[in-house]
């Protein structure tokens, strides 16, 4: 494999998207927000949290689960190996994916992304109806929507999901792609260090916990969504409330925009470090 002046570029790309992790600062108005949250977490006695979020990361590996068995995830692989076969028609396997140019593999997930950013857009369309099944189901197909997205990522740089060490990886990309912005940069060395960690990569023996009181201010942000939708749903244009859906088409697409970057950053660091450490 040839180190090769396009994958420099992408490497340099990704080093300065790293640096910006590191460099973030919250403004006030989310630095009082961090500060309430905290405040309110700290009255509920650790009892109470702990078997909540044990349920939380089960409700997590579950819905990772039954995605992985869905006929949908097996179309999406054969969709994802259909479409790499344009380019390498040797290509058979997830593993095979490794045979392309990062371009290509750029290219290839941007269609993913780009289908999953849709979806929330939709989600947030509907749910700002005010329609009891979408508000109902809201967090639960966001979930959804956002892990498969993590997940078709990671198919498409050639990680396969169906082994134990990328599945759960899998899951912790979520997890972290998810967190608070002034979060990430621990988030992404956390991921960084399990791969230096890990000798091979097809058992998973690592730390299996997910959620924390700081991962539930995104979700938290959903709350608040639903909140702005029903003030908003009485406002309406054509006996529609197009502010009330607009809302929650905004806020759902930049949650998948923020997932789906996240997750590519990931995979095409790992597939270019490869590559990188081959070729020396």
């Amino acid at each position: 494999m040839t180190w090769t002046a396009r994958d420099q570029a992408y490497w340099e790309e990704l080093m300065k998207w790293e640096q910006s992790l590191t460099d973030y600062e919250g403004n006030d108005f989310q630095n009082t927000y961090v500060k309430w949250l905290n405040s309110a977490f700290s009255a509920i006695p650790e009892d109470v949290q702990a078997p909540f979020f044990q349920q939380l990361d089960q409700l997590l590996f579950n819905l990772h689960s039954l995605l992985q068995g869905s006929g949908f995830q097996t179309e999406a692989r054969e969709r994802i190996l259909t479409s790499a076969r344009i380019f390498h028609e040797d290509i058979q396997t997830i593993a095979d994916m490794k045979k392309l140019r990062v371009d290509q593999l750029n290219y290839l997930n941007r269609q993913q992304a780009s289908r999953h950013r849709l979806y929330s857009f939709i989600q947030g369309g509907l749910t700002g109806t005010s329609g009891f099944v979408p508000v109902a189901s809201d967090f639960l197909v966001m979930a959804i929507i956002n892990l498969r997205a993590v997940q078709q990522t990671a198919m498409s740089y050639g990680y396969d999901v169906q082994i134990p060490f990328e599945m759960m990886t899998s899951l912790k990309v979520f997890h972290a792609s998810v967190l608070p912005n002034r979060l990430q940069a621990d988030g992404w060395q956390n991921l960084l260090l399990e791969l230096e960690e890990h000798d091979q990569l097809y058992f998973y023996n690592g730390e299996e916990q997910l959620t924390d009181p700081t991962w539930l201010e995104e979700p938290m942000k959903q709350i608040m969504k639903l909140m702005a939708i029903n003030a908003f749903k009485n406002k309406k244009m054509s006996n529609l409330p197009l502010m009330s859906m607009a809302v929650g088409s905004g806020i759902n697409y930049r949650l998948t925009k923020k997932v789906t970057q996240y997750a590519e950053k990931y995979y095409q660091y790992r597939y270019l470090n490869e590559k990188k450490t081959k070729s020396d």
